[in-house]
């Protein structure tokens, strides 16, 4: 029978060089990377859609690449080692979120959009305040989803030093934070999609070693491994059986369906993957890269949940905690053991590859985030809704015109609405996009310092309710529902996003608990970690109502326009 080793403690010593010498590869590689392909062209649809011509399988390791976050080679293998069957349940949701966005979003996003979700939505509807609104969600849901990345950053690195110390934490996320704004500004989609394909290259060739690692250590046994790891949970048979984490009451059971909902639905509506589908030149090019993503996930979640199964049979439950409160150090601390163990060279090598493969995962994926907020604020908030002082337009009734570029026809609607003026030039609008990733980045690790001693799963599976809540009703309605309003798109935006975002500041994530992000004090008064069981029938529910009282009847023409285009791509950028 196979036993577990000693626990291990993080690299001392001379060890550290090595593994800070891999970082430094990491770090420079990417910038490599950025400053070769920045140069290669500057255009807007460079910055935004990385020129258009990625291939189904360059696009797909892109899309697993964005998607396999800090929190799927961190969070998630944490979330098992510490709670077993529930911790795998994170990982389900991932996978089957991916049916959804091949089934309902890839082709027809492709088709009706042109950089931004707002794109797709400014077909038909009125442009300015489905911009604004579109445009202000997608930041929000990024800037959640980039502190999930930075918090990683910060537990990986402290790990590294062999430290718990918050000085380490807070200077790894201020320089990540400053990374990704070089990315951006400097490479744009282009380089951001040669850095994320690197990476998803490396990210998954890493799981396979340590997963190959793994069963020869039990001997392909896969039964032994889930009896030593519940041996070395500390809970023992219920390690394997539901209820660990999300079983215990009520409440907790009803907060796992609603975080169950938002993984599932989120992946649709999350920014950095929408635009991806942009960066391929047809609809079909989209839905092969999604297949491709498909499989590259799935086969990367079976061996996260070897992997968080193997973390607690090698290393014990107890010293992932102590490593980490959250879990998040659970996979460099098992590449650690597989290695050799503590002071062994094979350890040591091991666990500072892995090590840095997470950190090239984290600076890859806070790229592509970085990215998609930047340009929903200056393609769609900036330039879409705020540019220019509106003047009035007279009623009227218009025919459907075709549109060179999404909502150039003008608006629809039969009353009277307001355009934009003095529109801004495209490479002003690259130019403000640049200027908003160093704000948004710099918002990042502002919020990042108090966050901490999250796990970054449970983190990302904030941003995935947001996104679920705000951006997801109203891209359906869009494409789905010929009666569809521009008042029904703007409740729906805010009708999901703004309870999804109170929801939170009251619930146990801010405060009441001890790994709250401020355990000083108690104002919660929503029982769930995750709003999404509230917030996203919020979200469906405020489009609806909207529709039906709005004075403004939809215009059947700009729909019949925006299906034909979505189901064929006729007219698609």
């Amino acid at each position: 029978m196979t036993t577990a080793t000693p626990p291990p403690v993080a690299p001392t010593g001379d060890h550290h060089d090595l593994a800070i010498a891999l970082f430094a590869v990491v770090v420079l590689v990417t910038l490599a990377i950025t400053l070769w392909v920045g140069r290669r062209g500057s255009a807007t649809e460079d910055f935004y859609a990385g020129g258009r011509d990625f291939t189904p399988l360059q696009n797909g390791f892109a899309l697993s690449g964005d998607y396999l976050s800090a929190a799927s080679f961190l969070g998630v293998a944490g979330l098992i080692a510490l709670y077993g069957y529930d911790g795998v349940l994170y990982s389900i949701g991932f996978l089957v979120a991916w049916l959804v966005v091949l089934m309902l979003v890839a082709e027809l996003v492709r088709n009706a959009g042109r950089y931004t979700l707002a794109d797709v939505l400014a077909l038909r509807l009125r442009r300015r305040k489905v911009r604004a609104a579109a445009g202000g969600a997608s930041v929000v849901v990024t800037l959640l989803y980039l502190v999930a990345q930075m918090v990683g950053a910060g537990s990986l690195v402290a790990l590294l030093l062999g430290t718990n110390s918050a000085q380490a934490r807070t200077w790894t996320i201020v320089a990540v934070g400053g990374l990704m704004i070089v990315y951006v500004t400097i490479g744009g989609m282009r380089a951001t999609t040669w850095i994320q394909i690197v990476k998803a290259f490396l990210l998954i060739a890493g799981s396979v070693l340590l997963t190959v690692l793994l069963m020869v250590r039990f001997h392909g046994d896969v039964g032994e491994l889930m009896r030593q790891a519940a041996q070395h949970s500390g809970a023992g048979r219920r390690y394997l059986e539901p209820g660990l984490k999300y079983g215990a009451t009520f409440t907790s059971r009803l907060d796992f369906f609603s975080l169950g909902l938002a993984l599932v639905l989120g992946t649709a509506g999350l920014p950095h993957i929408l635009s991806r589908f942009y960066t391929v030149p047809t609809a079909r090019a989209a839905r092969r890269s999604t297949m491709w993503a498909i499989g590259l996930v799935g086969g990367f979640y079976l061996m996260a949940i070897a992997l968080g199964l193997g973390a607690t049979a090698l290393v014990g439950s107890a010293e992932v905690r102590h490593a980490n409160s959250a879990g998040n150090t659970a996979v460099p601390l098992l590449a650690l053991v597989l290695g050799g163990g503590n002071g062994s060279t094979g350890g040591v090598v091991l666990f500072a590859l892995i090590s840095a493969i997470a950190f090239a995962t984290i600076l890859a994926v806070v790229a592509g985030l970085t990215l998609a907020s930047s340009a929903a604020f200056a393609h769609d908030i900036w330039a879409g809704a705020w540019r220019g002082r509106p003047r009035r337009r007279p009623f009227r009734r218009r025919a459907a015109v075709p549109a060179s570029r999404p909502g150039e026809a003008g608006d629809a609607g039969d009353v009277a609405e307001a355009e934009p003026t003095g529109e801004a030039s495209e490479r002003q609008e690259v130019w403000v996009a640049r200027f908003a990733a160093v704000g948004i980045g710099a918002a990042a690790i502002a919020i990042s310092l108090y966050a901490q001693q999250l796990n970054v799963a449970f983190l990302v599976g904030l941003a995935f309710a947001v996104a679920a809540s705000s951006n997801l009703p109203v891209l359906l309605y869009s494409l789905f529902w010929s009666r569809f309003t521009t008042r029904g798109a703007v409740w729906s935006v805010y009708g999901g996003l703004v309870p999804a975002i109170v929801l939170v500041v009251f619930s146990p994530v801010v405060s009441g608990t001890k790994v709250a992000l401020f355990p000083g004090v108690d104002f919660h008064w929503f029982p769930l970690e995750n709003p999404g069981i509230i917030s996203i029938p919020l979200g469906f529910l405020a489009g609806w109502i909207g529709t039906i009282t709005s004075p403004e009847p939809a215009d059947e023409d700009r729909f019949a326009e925006l299906e034909v285009r979505a189901l064929t791509g006729a007219g698609a950028a």
